[in-house]
Protein backbone atom coordinates (compact mmCIF):
# COMPACT_ATOMS: atom_id res chain seq x y z
CA UNK A 1 0.00 0.00 0.00
CA UNK A 2 1.51 3.21 -0.96
CA UNK A 3 0.03 6.75 -0.29
CA UNK A 4 -0.88 8.84 -3.07
CA UNK A 5 -2.22 12.00 -0.25
CA UNK A 6 -1.19 14.62 -2.58
CA UNK A 7 -0.45 13.53 -6.25
CA UNK A 8 -3.23 11.73 -8.00
CA UNK A 9 -6.10 11.13 -6.06
CA UNK A 10 -7.27 15.03 -5.67
CA UNK A 11 -9.61 14.72 -8.69
CA UNK A 12 -11.91 17.10 -7.56
CA UNK A 13 -11.71 20.76 -7.17
CA UNK A 14 -10.95 21.12 -3.50
CA UNK A 15 -7.11 19.99 -4.28
CA UNK A 16 -5.32 19.65 -8.04
CA UNK A 17 -1.54 19.19 -6.79
CA UNK A 18 -0.56 22.76 -7.62
CA UNK A 19 2.00 25.03 -5.66
CA UNK A 20 -0.42 27.02 -4.34
CA UNK A 21 -2.72 24.03 -3.39
CA UNK A 22 0.05 22.34 -1.86
CA UNK A 23 0.56 25.86 0.21
CA UNK A 24 -2.89 25.80 1.37
CA UNK A 25 -2.89 22.19 2.56
CA UNK A 26 0.56 23.04 4.20
CA UNK A 27 -1.19 25.93 6.12
CA UNK A 28 -4.14 23.30 6.89
CA UNK A 29 -2.31 20.86 8.50
CA UNK A 30 0.31 23.08 10.02
CA UNK A 31 3.25 21.82 8.22
CA UNK A 32 5.95 23.25 6.21
CA UNK A 33 5.12 23.72 2.71
CA UNK A 34 8.08 21.79 1.44
CA UNK A 35 7.18 18.32 3.54
CA UNK A 36 3.30 18.67 1.83
CA UNK A 37 5.58 19.55 -1.80
CA UNK A 38 7.18 15.89 -1.15
CA UNK A 39 3.88 14.22 -0.87
CA UNK A 40 2.69 15.66 -3.80
CA UNK A 41 5.77 14.16 -5.38
CA UNK A 42 5.61 10.95 -3.90
CA UNK A 43 9.38 11.80 -2.63
CA UNK A 44 8.00 11.12 0.90
CA UNK A 45 5.12 9.41 2.70
CA UNK A 46 2.72 11.68 5.15
CA UNK A 47 1.95 9.51 8.20
CA UNK A 48 -1.74 7.74 8.97
CA UNK A 49 -2.61 10.38 11.56
CA UNK A 50 -1.76 12.85 8.86
CA UNK A 51 -3.47 11.30 6.17
CA UNK A 52 -6.70 11.35 8.51
CA UNK A 53 -6.16 14.88 9.01
CA UNK A 54 -6.10 15.56 5.10
CA UNK A 55 -9.07 13.11 4.33
CA UNK A 56 -11.18 15.44 6.94
CA UNK A 57 -9.79 18.60 5.70
CA UNK A 58 -11.10 17.42 1.63
CA UNK A 59 -13.89 15.64 3.07
CA UNK A 60 -12.96 12.55 1.44
CA UNK A 61 -12.34 9.05 3.01
CA UNK A 62 -8.82 7.70 4.21
CA UNK A 63 -9.21 5.25 2.11
CA UNK A 64 -9.15 7.77 -1.22
CA UNK A 65 -5.84 8.90 0.08
CA UNK A 66 -4.61 5.47 -0.87
CA UNK A 67 -3.48 3.19 -3.84
CA UNK A 68 -2.24 0.03 -3.94
CA UNK A 69 0.38 -0.75 -6.63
Amino acid sequence: VRSSAASDVYKDSRFSGTKEDAKWLASELKKDPSTVSKWCTNSSQPSLETLSEIANILKVKMSELVRQD
